[in-house]
């Protein structure tokens, strides 16, 4: 008892030795204090949404950043903001109830487009970042959470000024930028170019302009249980490693959901490569419906997983798995600015309500890159596990490659499409025009002679297990092959209409392997 007793006093007296010895640690205990937590209310913004408070936060950051970073704190209210300025080691956290509200174009909020004329090799929209709601450019560690709102606002989802400035044609390439003045034309949520060490989580974004993310040639970069219901694009990576995606709810009806890209605008050819998309969910929905839960048909239906157009630097090593598509067009992998696109790994995926088509595999001839001097190539893509229902009676996988260079080993396994039929004996005719120089897009070519899968311009291609069925009549076969080198099929299912064979093989087609496929000669 006595060594407790005295043990239980000396624990007294060292607690009262720190206690007197640390009375600022002790008082910054009380009060909440954080020396390293800036609340942008104490830098003057008044989160009314009335008055401008970009200034106020930007001033904040900066005062962080003078003591090599911190938090900076956006508490609840509405924050009516022209461009954030980020800058290095900084935290921006936007409270639950917190919004920051985009300013009305008439405000002249935003910051001007910074110079570039590196020619017009992709539009407008990923050659200027500084007119964005929130940027940063040549950052490390920049972190951006919370599980408040960024609301676009006033920004504006089209950007056509953006493309004379820069000297992008959509028919072709150009190395000659407009020579017209900067403009403050806000039209982006998020825009970060060049960064290392960047994290974006829990955020809902909510009318984020043409881009509610755009992140270019940034490395070490995670997106992860993000909302974003927007007019245009939802997040778009570009130039970019080691990325990764996660737990994303991305509605998006007039424009692509979740988009890797690998633009020109960098001045280097520069892939997007080792690349993680897993539990991420896709639509189409009018703007504003999922984040309202009424999830409402839209005219466009865009939403999507799609890999391009813009691909100078091409893709590699990327890999999207456990993902859901509704309302709104397929999966869509387009390597056709010359350059390659190999190693993919798509693995379970359901798709619901895919219009147009389920899966679409293209290179094309586009070639919107200086001194091109190869082909577009796609090759080593592994697509599996995949539920495809109620499938627009235009196509159901497309493979395509060109005539000079094949696409080479692609390999789908267990997949089950389901077509909303009704194809005819004129559309299983038909014969497609090749792409060529065109913008790579299914609706471009039209209906397909087969309800199920086309592929031409393919070698080593492997097919198995999969289940081919439709809704309505369909008069056109389930499948249809030509130019191609190398074809093994194993266990194919194929629902036909009557007289209308499962399979038809058109010209060029060899080494043609076909196993446990009954009805398939």
């Amino acid at each position: 008892m006595a060594f407790l007793s005295s043990g239980f006093r000396g624990f007294c007296i060292l607690l009262a030795i720190s206690c007197f010895a640390c009375p600022a640690w002790a008082g910054q205990a009380v009060s909440g204090h954080n020396p390293d937590r800036f609340d942008v209310r104490d830098y003057g913004a008044t989160g009314d949404g009335l008055h401008l408070d970009s200034p106020a936060i930007n001033q904040a950051i900066a005062a962080a950043a003078g003591t090599g970073g911190g938090t900076v704190y956006v508490p609840a209210g509405t924050y009516l903001c022209g461009s954030i300025h980020l800058q290095s080691n900084i935290h921006l956290e936007v409270e639950a109830g917190a919004t920051i509200l985009g300013a009305p174009q008439s405000m002249g909020a935003y910051d001007e487009t910074e110079p570039y004329d590196l020619g017009g090799f992709q539009d407008g929209g990923h050659c200027y970042f500084h007119n964005s709601l929130i940027w940063g450019e040549n950052l490390t560690n920049v972190f951006i959470t919370g599980q408040g709102m960024i609301n676009g606002g006033g920004m504006v989802a089209s950007d056509k000024i953006l493309d004379r400035m820069c000297g992008f044609n959509q028919k072709h390439s150009s190395t000659n930028p407009g020579k017209l003045p900067p403009v403050r034309l806000g039209n982006k949520a998020i825009a970060l170019k060049l960064c290392r060490n960047v994290l974006i989580r829990d955020v809902t974004i909510f009318h984020g302009g043409h881009f509610a993310i755009l992140v270019t040639g940034c490395d070490d970069l995670t997106v992860d249980n993000v909302t974003m219901d927007t007019d245009r694009d939802g997040i778009d990576i570009d130039c970019c490693r080691n990325t990764m995606v996660s737990n994303c709810r991305i509605n998006s009806p007039n424009d692509d959901g979740l988009c890797p890209k690998s633009t020109f605008v960098l001045g280097r050819i520069q892939p997007t490569e080792n690349l993680t998309i897993v539990n991420c969910q896709v639509s189409g929905f009018k703007e504003g419906t999922l984040l309202d839960g009424t999830e409402q048909p839209s005219k466009n239906h865009n939403g999507r997983i799609k890999f391009g157009t813009e691909s100078s630097g091409g893709f590699r090593n990327c890999t999207v798995a456990n993902c859901t598509f509704r309302d709104c067009r397929g999966l869509a992998l387009e390597e056709v600015d010359g350059a390659l696109m190999s190693d993919i790994s798509i693995n379970n995926l359901t798709m619901l309500n895919v219009y147009d088509y389920a899966i679409y595999i293209t290179t094309g001839e586009r070639n919107r890159t200086p001194n091109l001097q190869t082909l577009s190539r796609g090759r080593n893509i592994l697509i599996s596990n995949v539920i495809a229902d109620k499938v627009g009676a235009m196509s159901g996988i497309q493979i395509m490659g060109l005539p000079a260079q094949p696409v080479q080993g692609v390999r789908l396994s267990n997949i089950q499409l389901i077509s909303c039929g009704g194809g005819t004996q004129a559309d299983a005719g038909r014969q497609p025009e090749e792409l060529g120089v065109g913008y790579p897009e299914p609706n471009k070519l039209g209906t397909m002679p087969a309800y199920g899968i086309f592929a031409r311009h393919a070698e080593d291609l492997e097919l198995s297990d999969i289940h081919l069925s439709f809704d309505t009549n369909d008069a056109r076969p389930a499948a249809m092959f030509t130019d191609v080198q190398g074809l093994d099929m194993d266990h194919i299912v194929a629902q036909t209409a009557t007289g209308v064979p499962p399979v038809k093989m058109g010209a060029g087609v060899e080494q043609v392997t076909i196993r446990n496929s009954p009805g398939i000669p």
